[in-house]
């Protein structure tokens, strides 16, 4: 399957993989992102059981503390 990721394409990811596997691919920690799929807000409580599909177009948001 492929995804568009921040628009970025990434092939030949696994078919069924969950939005958890999808960030552990990437290497990002969930506590401090917020995910868009298809332009509606995941929820992180969700991070495990939602499904991606082949084409599914994220953005992904990093939270950066500062002060």
């Amino acid at each position: 399957m492929y995804l568009i990721v921040n628009g970025h394409r990434y092939d030949n990811l696994e078919d069924d993989m969950t939005m958890s596997e999808l960030l552990d691919y990437l290497k990002l920690p969930a506590k401090k992102i917020a995910i868009e799929r298809n332009r509606e807000i995941i929820s992180k409580s969700t991070y495990n059981t939602v499904r991606l599909n082949d084409g599914d177009i994220m953005e992904i948001i990093h939270f950066i503390g500062g002060g």
